[in-house]
Formats: C-alpha cells, structure tokens, sequence
C-alpha cells in the first residue's frame, strides 16, 4: 500500500537518516578495524622488545575508538597525577578563589625532593600560582605540586577525580606522602620523615647510603627496619592503590579535559598550553611522533616505573576539542629509563604508523 503524498517525504527523510548513521557506524567500525589490529600487534612487539611490561590505551575523540593494551590493569601513575591537581586548582580560579597571580608562601616544610627551581627558594617566599602551576606541570617540580595541594586541599583534589573520573583511579596523595609511604614499608616511624630528611636522603649517593642514614633519621636502630632493600620498598608501596590507577581511567580524565567537562573553556586551553610546553620526557611518546606534531602532555617518573600522558593536537583542534587523540602509556619493571623511554616512543611511532596522526 502506498503512504498518502504527504506522509512519503518525512518518512523517506527519516529512513535515509537511519541508513546513513548505520553506514556511519559500518565505517568507524571498519576503520577500527583496520587500524586497531596491526597496532595493537606494534605494540606487542615494543612489548616483548621491553625487559619490563607496557601498558598503552588510546582513543581518537573524533570516532569515539579507543584501543586498549594493558590499559585496563592498575598502573602506578607517578607524576601523572599532577594533572588532577592542576584541574583542582584550575578549577578554584574558575570560582574567583584564587587567581594566578594568587601569591602562596613557601613553607620549610613543603620541600620535597625531586623539585626544579622551587626548591631555590628561602622558607617564606612568596609565589604565585601561575608560577607553581608552570613548575609543577613543566618540569614537574614534587615541592611546587605539593605546594598547590596544600593551597586547594588534597581531598579537594581527589573529589574532583573522583567526579571527572568515578571508578579506576586510587587516592592521590601528595608528594611528600609518596616518600613517606616508601620509606614506611621499612618503618612506621618514616611516616613522619621531614622535607629537610627527603632532601638529605635524597643527597645519599645510592640505596647504601639511604638505608644507612634513615634509622639515624627516625631515630631507631638499622637492625629496628624490616630487612628488605629499597627497592623491594618500592614494589610493596607499588600494590597499594595510592597514586594509580587504570590507564582507561587515566584516558578519561583527559577526556573530560579535552571535551570542556572538567574546566570551563578558558581554563581549558590555558592548562593545555601549559601541558603542550612540558620539558621532561622528550625521549618518550612526544619522540615517535610526526616532527612538528602538537602533545599537551604530562611524564611521570620513579624507580622502575614511568609514564607519559596526553592530548595530541590534531588539524581542527584548535577551533574542535573534539578532534584530539588521546595516549596514555606506561612502562614498568624496567630498571634502565632508556630502555623504558626507547618503548614510550615506540608507542608513538605506532600511534604514526597507524595513520592516526592526521595531516
């Protein structure tokens, strides 16, 4: 039976409407298909290439694939956690808390080892929150990171993953918590190490020295820490939940950032053009990319474990959040950081090589 006149053109509309979204879904389907395949091989042979394990996820915003390897295991995360704070403040400034040029002072007690240009600076200085924000994302600076967590509050900086990110990733804590924790599983008294003792510690010239100095430290005796070395120290810490999480989570909260859910606009693309001048891990992901190629990024980096985490700028990005790809990979159990950079950009090479990076 034919449809009245009237009714025929809406209904041709709406059938071309549903095959046209289902030849749509056929295609980014077949797309996924023919590039998630021998990518997913590259990153085996990286793998297998890699004394330690990789760990690789991936999703293009603008088909909405993502591609997992190893992505959905527990992963420690490192300095990669700086990101969640640098929203938390971001998003302070967003409420007319704070501004960047918000001064904050410099503590004794917020020295942390493993600081840039922060650590210069005498108790009592003041610093603004642009400057902190820069250290902390660029040269991932441990004592400015710990700096803006005590400025917006660590809880306040785990609520706002938590929102942005419901499930996969564990606490955060801040950085001088990450040396307390390590230290503890030797100790219980290391819980209360000072940023002076990091420092002190950190000046030992190897895991010796380290172990001889902490029980002066905490003022126990050697035979008083559990007879394991530092590095199993490390490891222990490792399998507790605390600064991991999964590198699908860890995707996610980028693509919150990336599609305007965790900041406003301005907010947005100030954070990312911070990201996008990061000056560690040159040897990583960033490496194996096209010359030229855009990544807001941030590295993480501890005994036998590092990362390398971001947004690349694809063509339209500027004008579109929605055209960016996402990389998030980790490395670990691998003790040379060469090695474990040569797999993270091994990981952009087969990002390129998989025709992702559009031109």
């Amino acid at each position: 039976m034919l449809l009245p006149a009237q009714l025929r053109s809406p209904f041709a509309a709406l059938c071309l409407l549903l095959i046209t979204l289902s030849l749509a879904q056929r295609a980014v389907a077949q797309d996924s298909i023919e590039w998630s395949g021998p990518f997913l091989a590259r990153l085996a042979q990286v793998d297998r290439q890699t004394p330690g394990q990789l760990g690789v996820y991936v999703k293009d915003m603008q088909t909405g694939i993502s591609v997992s390897y190893h992505g959905e295991d527990a992963w420690y995360l490192a300095s990669t956690v700086k990101v969640p704070i640098a929203i938390a403040v971001m998003r302070r400034v967003e409420q007319d808390d704070l501004t960047l040029d918000s001064p904050v002072t410099l503590l004794a007690s917020d020295y942390v080892d493993g600081a840039g240009p922060t650590n210069s600076h005498a108790p009592g200085k003041a610093l603004s929150v642009r400057y902190l924000l820069d250290q902390m994302l660029i040269h991932s600076d441990n004592t400015a990171s710990d700096m803006l967590i005590r400025l917006v509050g660590i809880e306040q900086v785990n609520a706002v993953t938590r929102e942005l990110v419901p499930e996969g990733f564990g606490p955060i804590t801040t950085l001088a918590d990450v040396r307390r924790l390590i230290y503890g599983e030797l100790h219980p008294a290391a819980r209360t190490l000072s940023g002076k003792d990091f420092l002190a510690l950190k000046r030992q010239p190897n895991d010796a020295g380290r172990l001889a100095l902490l029980p002066r430290l905490i003022g126990v005796e050697r035979s008083a820490l559990v007879p394991i070395s530092l590095g199993e120290a490390y490891e222990r810490y490792y399998a507790t939940p605390f600064n991991s999480g999964t590198l699908k989570a860890y995707g996610d909260l980028l693509s919150a950032l990336d599609a305007g859910t965790a900041l406003g606009p301005a907010s947005t693309e100030y954070l990312l053009s911070v990201m996008r001048r990061v000056e560690t891990g040159g040897r990583r992901i960033k490496a194996g990319l096209p010359s030229g190629t855009g990544f807001a990024h941030k590295t993480g980096t501890q005994r036998a474990r590092i990362c390398d985490a971001g947004l690349v700028d694809q063509p339209g990005a500027a004008d579109s959040t929605s055209q960016r790809l996402i990389i998030v990979a980790c490395v670990r159990g691998v003790a040379s950081t060469t090695q474990a950079e040569r797999a993270l950009r091994g990981t952009g090479e087969a990002v390129a090589a998989a025709g992702l990076i559009r031109r």
